[in-house]
């Protein structure tokens, strides 16, 4: 378990380019529904992850009978060679 003191001795070894960071990430957790707000929007981008994956299966999945097939490509002009 993370006491306030190993918290506070962690802080020290912080690098002062990164000490307006954590005191923001610090500010928001003052914030009580902070935690809420995150797991919310965890939750909201897994359905969003899982629509997208539905999706991929009805249209994507339609052509598993008839895939997508790349045709011949033809001759191609055959070039002088660069020196």
């Amino acid at each position: 378990m993370i006491t306030r003191e190993i918290l506070k001795s962690e802080i020290d070894n912080v690098q002062d380019e990164y000490l307006i960071a954590l005191y923001k990430i610090i500010k928001t957790f003052e914030h009580s529904n902070a935690w809420d707000d995150f797991e919310q929007e965890e939750s909201s981008r897994v359905s969003k992850q899982e629509e997208w994956h539905k999706f991929l299966d009805r249209y994507a999945g339609c052509l598993a009978d008839s895939p997508i097939e790349r045709g011949d490509q033809g001759n191609f002009e055959q070039r002088e060679k660069l020196i």
